[in-house]
């Protein structure tokens, strides 16, 4: 036996040594004394094979120690960590999970050995499985057939998870660094397996060792990613130190520029040197001021838009096409706008700080040279708002309306109609802006009662100047516009009550529930017949009725008088022809024509009011036409007569 056992032989060749002294006729003392040579010899065997698995577990330990000390990110450290969990037990399947305890689930993180279902990402419920007891144990927990182990309370999700593996064996070690859970480790095999106490050591000493590993590379990633910020910041610093070095130089000079005398075209061709491209300068009403003749044509709706937001924002603001537009404010006063078509391939053509912060300089610089040559027509604007004001109060003096229009470049006489407009939404401030600008563009005059916005702009149609004005401002503004709108005035004494006018039209839009459209009292009906200042009753009539009225009146046809008898009979043909002393046919005929003349819809309620409205005023005219002229033709009252 000890010659087998220095041999380090097989167990057959102990079990064939018994068999051959019980063939040979040994007695049954030493076959007894042979089967306890035999059964210590190979527990000596047993204990040298588990130190010597020990002494190759330890070692490789030392080695997964050494392993762990590398300077590994997170996701390259939880693969070293599977792999050699997996080695070291010789099994099938590892995996390592994070708790997220905001979720409730432990998220598979890494994975090695051949699996199908349990993947990076894959989660899995925490409050069950050989996961929850090691978290509740704080030590590893094992079960050599999971499928078959009521130990401990089961997850559907897991269950399917492992028979789709087909796993048996299955060890849970959880992940513990001082008093933080971060996660579980997972060994497991195809094959049913008890787990001996020297392998339960082995990993979790291997667990101590990821544990600490894991959370030496989260604090290396974390101080890796503070360094890189602070890297970037430095880079930054160094730039912004440079860039603001150079801005305060170019500033310098486009200033130099100004005080030696340099116009506006000497200053733009100063900063299209510094800008690297083609510089286009316009005032406030859109006209170009410097024009390069090589400038590309730019599309005028998107400049109008981006101008606008430009103006708004305060800072320069490029468009699809890559134009740079800066807006040229002085104050609260837009003097004008900047655009700046960069050279192919120059640094302009990036979106970068420096761009706009340069451009925001010479449009700067540019706003002060617009002052200098223009602060007359600043003066002027200041004068023209305050001259609007004064008319929406009709204060001023109508001997004096004259010389002050002509003070501010207005022709008196012109026609103007005035609008009331108030932004259902978004910034009054920004809806300032686009209604100066707006204003502005045509010529007109702007001001700001409350929160809605009162514009005086060149023109006959009153409707259709509210119309563009509302839809301009609405697509601005990304929010609907209600416009109230009266005149044409081509007297200026007149635009105060123009002013009410639209007011009421605005007042009566909202109470209809109109907001976002427009109205005068015009297109108001007969409620714009009571709002309006001077109501033209006969433009009512005929707008009402007047097919029926021409109609009867070049064919002698009675339509008016039928009309008059279907409303007094409350729409009754028949009774409406017994008032006629004609057929219920003829009533009927009648109608019909009325349908063709007015339209279809003569009889809806709102319409067949306004015509009931027109039938009576026009009956009331016909009665004070005819009184007027039997005063006329009535003679003199003699002297001392009393009538």
């Amino acid at each position: 036996m000890l010659v087998l056992l220095a041999r380090e032989a097989r167990t057959e060749e102990f079990e064939r040594v018994v068999r051959a002294a019980r063939e040979a006729g040994a007695d049954a003392a030493d076959l007894a004394r042979l089967e306890r040579a035999k059964d210590l010899s190979l527990s000596i065997r047993a204990l040298f094979a588990r130190r010597q698995q020990r002494e190759a577990g330890l070692s490789a330990l030392v080695d997964t120690a050494r392993d762990l000390t590398l300077p590994y990110n997170l996701d390259t450290l939880l693969k070293v960590i599977t792999r050699r969990a997996r080695l070291l037990l010789g099994l099938d399947m590892s995996w390592v999970t994070f708790h997220s305890f905001e979720a409730g689930r432990s998220i598979v993180r890494a994975a090695d050995g051949h699996t199908s279902a349990i993947t990076v990402g894959f989660a899995v419920p925490m409050g069950r499985g050989v996961g929850q007891q090691a978290r509740q144990r704080s030590a590893p927990f094992w079960t050599a057939d999971y499928l078959r182990d009521d130990s401990f309370a089961h997850s559907e999700l897991i269950d399917d998870v492992v028979r789709a593996e087909g796993l048996h064996a299955l060890m849970a070690v959880p992940l513990r660094h001082e008093d933080t859970e971060l996660g579980n480790l997972y060994i497991a095999g195809r094959g049913i397996r008890y787990f001996d106490p020297d392998e339960l050591s082995l990993m979790s000493s291997l667990a101590d060792l990821a544990a600490v590993a894991i959370e030496k590379t989260r604090l290396l990633d974390q101080v890796r990613n503070e360094v890189v910020g602070l890297e970037l910041n430095t880079s930054r610093a160094m730039s912004s130190s440079a860039a603001a070095r150079q801005l305060r130089q170019v500033h310098g000079e486009l200033i130099d520029v100004v005080l030696a005398g340099g116009g506006l075209h000497t200053l733009v061709e100063a900063a299209t040197g510094l800008l690297d491209g083609d510089l286009l300068v316009r005032d406030q009403a859109g006209r170009d001021l410097v024009s390069p003749a090589r400038f590309p044509e730019p599309d005028e709706s998107e400049i109008a838009s981006v101008s606008l937001d430009a103006h708004t924002e305060r800072r320069p603001v490029r468009t699809r096409e890559g134009v740079w537009v800066a807006p040229v404010v002085a104050g609260q006063e837009m003097l004008g706008t900047l655009l700046l078509a960069p050279a192919e391939g120059s640094d302009a053509e990036s979106d970068t700080s420096y761009t706009v912060q340069l451009l925001a300089l010479v449009a700067q610089t540019t706003a002060v040279v617009l002052l200098m040559q223009r602060s007359a027509a600043a003066a002027e604007g200041q004068v023209r708002d305050e001259l609007f004001d004064e008319l929406l109060k009709g204060k001023v003096p109508a001997t004096r309306l004259a010389e002050r229009a002509h003070r501010v470049g207005m022709d008196p006489h012109t026609s103007h109609v005035v609008l009331v407009a108030r932004p259902e939404g978004g910034s009054l401030a920004r809806a300032v802006v686009l209604a100066s600008s707006y204003a502005g563009r045509r010529s007109g005059f702007k001001s700001v009662e409350g929160d809605s916005l009162v514009l005086m702009l060149p023109g006959t149609d009153a409707e259709a100047v509210a119309r563009a004005a509302s839809s301009a401002l609405s697509s601005a503004l990304d929010h609907p516009v209600t416009v109230g709108t009266a005149g044409p005035v081509t007297d200026l004494s007149s635009v105060a009550a123009a002013y009410q006018e639209a007011r009421c039209c605005l007042d009566a839009l909202t109470a209809l529930g109109g907001a976002g459209g427009t109205a005068s009292s015009r297109d108001l009906g007969f409620l714009g017949l009571l709002l309006s200042r001077s109501p033209d009753t006969l433009e009512f009539i005929h707008r009402t009725i007047g097919p029926v009225l021409d109609y009867d009146a070049q064919q002698r046809t009675e339509l008016t008088g039928t009309l008059e008898a279907y409303f007094a009979s409350a729409g009754s043909p028949t009774r409406a022809a017994e008032t006629l002393h004609v057929h219920p046919n003829t009533v009927s005929r009648r109608l019909e024509r009325i349908s063709e003349l007015l339209g279809p819809d003569w009889l809806e309620p709102a319409r067949a009011l306004e015509v009931q409205l027109a039938i009576q005023m026009q009956r009331t005219r016909r009665v004070l036409r005819g009184a007027a002229a039997i005063r006329r033709a009535a003679p003199a009252p003699e002297a001392g007569t009393r009538r």
